[in-house]
């Protein structure tokens, strides 16, 4: 498959893929993968969509969690990480890697929280439990059938 078409795809995907698929590495050397709420996703996550305006290109992903939860400590222990996008009926996935970097920013934090996250997150956007992560993936790999292309970033930022 050629590139561009690739990129393309691969963009849709992360607009219509129903969850993003987070591998971190845990205090053993063992990868732990887990789905997580895909806020790239147009339709389940409207409100956000702004936040990833010229990011088409780049394929910025942003991570939200629990400060308290094992990814978020994995993830502060050894920055590499994978998030997975696929649509397995049609057997499409993108797979983006690199590190993940830790976002205090509470203006930004007010843009993704989400009403009925209350739950987790009771004190709203700045409970000291709201994590928030940010990955400039570094590698792509697209696939879609049979059909794998894989892509990077070096010169784009």
């Amino acid at each position: 498959m050629e590139e561009n078409k690739a990129r393309e795809q691969s963009l849709d995907l992360m607009k219509t893929s129903p969850a993003a698929y987070l591998s971190t590495i845990d205090e053993h050397g063992f990868p732990q993968i887990r789905a997580m709420v895909n806020l790239r996703n147009s339709e389940q996550y409207p409100s956000v969509v702004e936040l990833f305006n010229g990011h088409d290109r780049d394929l910025l992903v942003y991570i939200s969690t629990n400060t308290t939860s094992n990814k978020a400590r994995q993830i502060r222990a050894n920055p590499k990480v994978a998030v997975y996008y696929c649509i397995p009926e049609h057997w499409r996935g993108l797979m983006l890697g690199g590190e993940a970097e830790t976002l205090e920013e509470i203006e930004l934090k007010r843009k993704i929280y989400q009403k009925g996250w209350e739950i987790y997150f009771p004190e709203g956007p700045g409970d000291p439990d709201f994590a928030l992560f940010r990955l400039m993936p570094v590698v792509a790999k697209y696939y879609q059938s049979l059909d794998v292309c894989d892509f990077g970033f070096e010169g784009e930022r």
